[in-house]
């Protein structure tokens, strides 16, 4: 039988992963991306000393599955494991800087909780779980209703912020947060299910890992993509997409080096994000139309700034992974990142580099503000929290229109949409962090 010519179009985590497992099934695959290099949004640079991370700074590792997948690529021997002092975390509550609970007895000593909202979040064992969950019910509904208002404003609502930049309320808790509802639907209780093991126990890695590798995140896509032996087209705008009559597949692309190529396939498999589908032209597909819901994800824009301090400027200790924002302390930044605590080689030895998130879904509108503004902004917002005197001697910005994909109220309409354009389409599919998920653990194409 001869192997099938598949076409990857995307080579960002889930494109590469993609792409390999139809390498191992004996398939002939080409990847096509857009961008100069591999790795889509996780993407890393060393500038005047400082390694910054423009997507994710860290995967945590719990999977034995993503573990094992790793290790198959010779990927996991070159992971660096962040300081033991970021199992420290910190939120805003009252104009400072408050550590979470580690542990039991911390529960109890922690500000971070009123002793009315800890009591409340204690009662979660022995509230009753809903006979029928709602379908839609949203991540902020769910926490409410288990653990209490307070428990949302100062746990929930920061942690959304810190990983989807978003808002509890918006998130859709089956898509986001599968295992919260498996916890409520098995044990009765999130907290009953957490003391007894949590959901895929099998599955889980006797300790968790929070790793990065020696230059940055981007080393995790540019060591999956040196397993490649196929074609893989970097720099080419991809115009469009084509059934033929006789079930193959054209694609048309166009490069500054070749200028317009065509090329046919057996397969498609699209790992492009949501808002880049209605850039392309979409030739004879049956249910055309599901194009634009797919492309219908929420993207809320997102900026990230690096500043650099000496360590002296810095009254804070830096002891902890970093510090999130709720949104009832009404501060302009979602959180920051200490970045060079997670990793000691982000930053020359004697300076501390701090990563923080501007917009996202609170305040969509700063992401607008011009570079210094930014800058200026996230700088003024640091120095009042963390004690910091003096200007910082490094800084940089990036701005992402349309950051992370939102498991929101849509997710369900497009789950539906990529499978029906599957069923009628033979040989096209969709992936990537918007059919998936946006964790990295979600976009890498495990069996």
């Amino acid at each position: 039988m001869e192997p099938k010519k598949i076409c990857v179009l995307g080579a960002g985590l889930s494109g590469l992963s993609h792409a390999l497992g139809r390498q191992e099934a004996g398939d002939e695959v080409t990847v096509i991306d857009r961008q100069s290099q591999v790795g889509g949004v996780l993407q890393s640079n060393k500038i005047d000393g400082y390694l910054v991370d423009y997507g994710a700074n860290t995967l945590s590792l719990r999977s034995k599955k993503i573990a094992d997948y790793l290790k198959k690529y010779n990927i996991l021997e070159h992971a660096i494991d962040a300081n033991l002092e970021c199992a420290k975390r910190f939120i805003v509550k009252q104009n400072k800087i408050v550590s979470l609970p580690q542990g039991f007895i911390s529960f109890f000593t922690s500000s971070f909780l009123s002793i009315r909202g800890k009591l409340r979040l204690g009662m979660e064992p022995f509230l009753p779980r809903l006979k029928n969950n709602p379908e839609d019910e949203s991540m902020g509904a769910f926490v409410k209703r288990r653990l209490g208002q307070e428990a949302l404003d100062y746990a929930a609502n920061p942690f959304i912020g810190g990983i989807y930049a978003s808002r509890p309320e918006s998130l859709i808790l089956k898509h986001a947060f599968p295992n919260l509802q498996q916890l409520e639907e098995k044990y009765g209780s999130v907290l009953k299910g957490m003391v007894k093991g949590g959901i895929n126990q099998e599955d889980k890695l006797p300790k968790t890992r929070l790793i990065s590798f020696e230059n940055g995140m981007h080393e995790l896509p540019h060591r999956l993509a040196k397993h490649l032996q196929c074609e893989l087209l970097l720099s080419c705008n991809i115009l469009e997409v084509k059934r033929e009559s006789n079930g193959l597949w054209t694609i048309l692309v166009e490069s500054k080096e070749k200028g317009r190529v065509e090329k046919k396939f057996d397969e498609v498999i699209c790992t492009l994000p949501s808002h880049c589908l209605p850039k392309i032209k979409w030739h004879n597909l049956d249910e055309n139309h599901l194009i634009h819901v797919l492309a219908e994800a929420t993207h809320p824009p997102l900026a990230l700034t690096f500043l650099g301090y000496k360590k002296e400027q810095i009254s804070h200790p830096l002891d902890g992974f970093g510090f999130l924002v709720p949104e009832v302390e009404k501060r302009k930044i979602l959180g920051t990142l200490f970045s060079s605590t997670l990793f000691s080689n982000r930053a020359p030895k004697q300076n501390a580099l701090l990563t923080s998130f501007v917009g996202g879904e609170r305040n969509p509108e700063l992401c607008g503000l011009p570079d210094d503004d930014l800058i200026s902004l996230a700088d003024s917002e640091n120095r009042e929290l963390l004690g910091i005197q003096g200007k910082p001697e490094f800084t940089h910005l990036v701005r992402w229109p349309k950051s992370i994909p939102l498991p929101d109220h849509l997710t369900t309409k497009r789950l539906e949409a990529a499978t029906l354009l599957k069923q009628k389409n033979i040989g096209l599919s969709f992936s990537g962090s918007h059919i998936s998920g946006a964790p990295l653990p979600n976009c890498l194409s495990v069996t």
